[in-house]
This record gives C-alpha cells, sequence and structure tokens, in this order.
C-alpha cells in the first residue's frame, strides 16, 4: 500500500491498512487479504488496485475478479460455519480453512461478527498464515470500531 492510499484517513484506519500491509508482505504465500463486515461488506483490501500500483506489490493476483470477490467468498464462508456451529452446539467459530489444489482459504472472526480473509497458495505453510491471522485479529480487533467500520466503508465505496 502506499501513502497516497492512507492519504485523509484517521490514525486508526492508517493503523489497520498498515497490519493488513504487513501481513501481505511478511507472509510467504498471501496472495491476498481482505477485511469483510458482518454484514459482508468490503472494508479493507490488499487487492492492488484499491491499495497500491500492482507493480508496487510483486505479488501474484488474488482471486479471479476483483476484491469484493474475495469479500463475497468470506462472507459466505464465514455465514456457512457460523450456521453449523450454531446447529452443532459448537460455539463461536474462530477459524475456518478451505483446502483447495491451487491454493488456501482461510476465514477469522475478528469482532462484532467482521471477519478476516486470506486467500493463500497451495504451498504455504498454514500453520504460519494462522498465526499471522491471528496477530492481525488481536491487534484489529479492539480498533474496529462502528466509528472506523464506517470510515472504511466509505473509502472502499469512494475507490470504486
Amino acid at each position: 500500500m502506499t501513502a497516497t492510499g492512507t492519504f485523509g484517513l484517521s490514525s486508526a484506519a492508517r493503523n489497520l491498512h498498515w497490519l493488513l500491509s504487513n501481513l501481505v508482505e511478511e507472509v510467504p504465500g498471501v496472495r491476498s487479504v481482505a477485511v469483510v463486515s458482518s454484514d459482508g461488506l468490503l472494508l479493507l483490501s490488499s487487492d492492488p488496485a484499491q491499495n497500491a500500483a500492482p507493480a508496487a506489490t510483486g505479488r501474484p493476483d488474488g482471486p479471479k475478479g476483483s476484491s469484493a470477490d474475495l469479500a463475497t467468498i468470506i462472507s459466505g464462508i464465514g455465514s456457512l460455519t457460523i450456521g453449523a456451529a450454531r446447529l452443532m452446539d459448537g460455539g463461536g467459530v474462530k477459524q475456518t480453512m478451505v483446502a483447495m489444489e491451487e491454493g488456501s482459504v482461510f476465514v477469522m472472526s475478528i469482532s462484532d461478527g467482521s471477519l478476516l480473509g486470506v486467500q493463500a497458495t497451495p504451498d504455504c505453510d498454514m500453520s504460519v498464515v494462522a498465526y499471522h491471522m491471528a496477530l492481525f485479529v488481536g491487534r484489529a480487533g479492539h480498533v474496529l470500531t462502528p466509528e472506523l467500520r464506517s470510515e472504511l466503508r466509505k473509502t472502499m465505496e469512494s475507490a470504486q
């Protein structure tokens, strides 16, 4: 992400962008990352079209389509697993992982129904990805207030 991508944002929003950037840049195998609100709206994305010039990331593209597609996938997986946990009296869902031949998708609860989703390569170290996601959630969960979610939504809407 570039500094221009966070110009005019509150310090909490800039910090959240920084945390997301670190997750993408420092965790091997991570292709794309998105934060989704409880109602399925994209709040934050590692999509180069949303946050930085594509050449600046040096990363392979995320899922086919837009970051909104990743948000839809994350929201759907989150809803499905929450429903399954209720039916099974399993308590709250902490993390979901889908392993595919060509990659993996991880979904982790943040707070108030918000979700962190990561698309990763098939050769990623799943435990490393999960660990860094947990760090992100621990750092972001307490700052993801309704006010910050509103600010991030407006930023994503104006970028589209």
